[in-house]
């Protein structure tokens, strides 16, 4: 189809046909599956981590690919993680290059945005098919170390201090962002939500609100520990996921708040199924 501005049809460039296609949307649509299937691993080694159990396990990305590596056909099942991430990533980089296809999807800040996430993906991507090469429920790396590891190297640069720093400012504003659009429910414009039932409306607003919330404070939480790496020049106050979560553990609130986070990355990954099935979509034609 063609693209009206100014009132006056304007036919589409061979990027939007790309960004819009069919194959595009599939893509789309198996990666935030894939994502979805992320979240809910880890939210779950998390709760059995919150409860006294499965403390032998990180409750991170390589945490839960290290799981899904252990089951029946575990190999078979990472490289079809494999493909999702992969499919995630193209996806991004498809909106980073030529816009998101929902409201203000051509906004830099979208876009730059998008090729972050982009970028995110294909490291994960790249992770996974390491781990799906030595074996399934080897080669993957907890998130922990990885953390450090970088910190350390970044540290060690000229002006490093200053670079580990701004990237754990800039993990904050993004947790803070995330968990203020969750909570005003700005996901909801990315849905198609005039096809759900009001109980499903309903279902799917909690689960976003309650993930996003949950994604974006520990987003904060995790910069937090980056920024405090680069004041007291020590790259182990850097924190994955996995640390991250163990560390609401010993505030006042005890348990119960390391509960409740991973409850909410549960969430957010039931959410992820929701955002697949009901996502907007480009309308495709010529």
């Amino acid at each position: 189809m063609a693209i009206r501005k100014g009132g006056a049809a304007q036919p589409k460039s061979q990027g939007r046909r790309v960004a819009d296609s069919r194959a595009v949307e599939v893509a789309s649509r198996a990666g935030l599956c894939t994502r979805a299937v992320i979240y809910v691993l880890v939210g779950y080694l998390a709760v059995r981590i919150g409860l006294g159990g499965g403390t032998d396990k990180e409750a991170d990305r390589s945490g839960a690919v290290r799981t899904i590596g252990e089951q029946p056909f575990g190999r078979v099942l990472l490289w079809a993680l494999v493909v999702g991430l992969a499919a995630m990533a193209l996806w991004r980089l498809s909106e980073a290059a030529f816009g998101q296809t929902v409201t203000g999807g051509e906004k830099w800040t979208r876009r730059l945005g998008s090729l972050g996430l982009a970028v995110f993906y294909a490291v994960i991507c790249v992770g996974v098919v390491q781990t799906a090469l030595a074996g399934g429920s080897s080669g993957s790396r907890p998130g922990d170390e990885t953390s450090k590891e970088y910190t350390a190297q970044v540290l060690k640069w000229p002006g490093g201090r200053v670079i580990v720093g701004v990237f754990g400012v800039v993990l904050v504003v993004v947790g803070v962002v995330v968990l203020v659009r969750s909570v005003m429910r700005k996901f909801e414009k990315d849905l198609r939500t005039g096809e759900m039932d009001p109980v499903t409306r309903r279902v799917v607003a909690v689960l976003g609100v309650a993930g996003g919330v949950a994604c974006g404070a520990l987003a904060a939480v995790a910069g937090l520990f980056v920024v405090l790496a680069a004041v007291r020049f020590d790259p182990d106050q850097a924190k994955g996921l996995d640390e991250t979560l163990r560390s609401f553990a010993t505030t006042p609130a005890g348990p119960g708040l390391l509960i409740a986070a991973a409850v909410g990355l549960l969430l957010f990954g039931l959410y992820s199924f929701c955002e697949a099935r009901w996502r907007k979509a480009a309308e495709h034609g010529a």
